[in-house]
């Protein structure tokens, strides 16, 4: 039949026709999308005791229509993610019942149950205990296995050339790692950071250090990543009295630089740190970097006798995560950046009811991670530049 835009009254027959479901009269759908680029619905039983979700890549950005146009093929990268990501962590992403790739279509385990992240800090709540170590675990899993440590070359070649992703990559290198220090359409801001702005165009050493970062971005092929993992693609809740932690979404994902995945999570995490200083409702905000790298660290290390070429000593590693630490950083820097005067912004700031000096500390503090990550060696150097 070939590619077919999906509706919601077409879903209880496709998934029937893919053997998801087997009364369609059975079946109530709503649509839930959220996110810029794709359709998500979800699927449930009249008694509510049975639901999937289904997600459709659109052949152009969602909140732009046709006059942004992207391929659909992007969904072939997040197919191809979530088989990795499955393999070494199962408990932290979705289940995934079947790809559709004439159809750009996954349909996966129903998370309706659970929460996205970012809403529930912009509610108030917590990190707790178990999330920041658990997204640090995962990049840590899933970079290990998809590197020069964890696969043989031949297979590590393969999935370079599998997990190429050129559009997404592009909107990246555009839109994260360019265009907020440049004259562009898609930049937008408060008319309070007019001065920042006009600042940060004209800032060379931050220029030449974006570049730098940039370049990285573009040739670093270390691990398979995320590829946008902040907190927006991240869900969650308690099952049975246990939390959980769920990541999606990683149609960005690409072979590429480790500290990338690290680093968008950070930035979103000292953002929401900011909402909460402004709104007086701060709690375990400062901690969640340190806990993210720590629990990276530390299960890399656990993985690393594992390693199927053993040239790369001990010493090595040491070298490899400091230089992963230190990259991680200036990602984050870009990351806040251009969520304060790029393209797409972050309701941890918009919905304040002043937002404005949040997110002139975040900027000031954005840029200072970009330019000066080689100093901050550690956890507490950060702290001390946050304050």
């Amino acid at each position: 039949m070939g590619y077919r835009i999906l509706e919601t009254a077409d879903i209880p027959a496709y998934l029937r026709e893919r053997g998801h479901w087997d009364d369609p009269a059975d079946i109530e759908v709503r649509e839930v999308s959220d996110g810029n680029v794709n359709r998500v619905f979800l699927a449930s039983d009249r008694a509510g005791t049975r639901g999937l979700a289904l997600k459709q890549a659109l052949p152009w950005v969602r909140v732009a229509g046709p006059s942004w146009p992207l391929s659909p093929d992007r969904s072939d990268a997040e197919a191809r993610a979530y088989e990795q990501l499955a393999k070494v962590a199962p408990d932290t992403v979705p289940a995934i019942h079947g790809y559709d790739p004439e159809n750009h279509a996954l349909v996966m385990e129903d998370l309706s149950d659970l929460e996205v992240l970012r809403t529930v800090l912009n509610e108030g709540a917590a990190y707790g205990p178990v999330t920041s170590p658990r997204i640090g675990e995962l990049v840590a899993q899933l970079s290990f296995a998809t590197s020069d440590f964890g696969l043989p070359s031949a297979e590590r070649k393969a999935l370079i050339a599998a997990s190429v992703n050129p559009e997404l990559c592009e909107i990246t290198e555009d839109v994260v790692l360019s265009e907020p220090y440049v004259e562009h359409e898609h930049n937008h801001w408060l008319p309070e950071l007019d001065d920042l702005a006009a600042g940060f165009r004209a800032d060379a050493r931050l220029r030449t250090e974006v570049a730098d970062l940039r370049h990285t971005f573009m040739t670093s092929a270390q691990a398979l990543l995320h590829g946008d993992l902040h907190t927006g693609s991240i869900m969650v809740g308690e099952r049975a009295g246990t939390p959980v932690v769920r990541v999606f979404d990683p149609e960005f994902s690409f072979v590429g630089p480790i500290g990338f995945d690290l680093g968008l999570y950070w930035a979103n995490t000292l953002v929401s740190e900011e909402r909460a200083r402004a709104l007086g409702t701060l709690s375990d905000h400062a901690d969640q970097l340190r806990l993210s790298w720590e629990a990276f660290e530390t299960t890399f290390r656990g993985l690393w006798p594992t390693r199927v070429d053993t040239f790369f000593d001990d010493a090595y590693l040491d070298r490899f995560l400091g230089r992963v630490w230190t990259e991680s950083l200036g990602f984050a820097g870009t990351e806040i950046v251009r969520r304060i005067i790029g393209f797409a912004h972050l309701t941890d700031l918009t919905t304040l009811p002043d937002p404005a000096p949040a997110s002139r500390r975040a900027l000031l503090l954005g840029r200072e991670l970009i330019v000066r990550r080689a100093e901050l060696t550690s956890p507490e150097a950060v702290r001390e530049l946050v304050g």
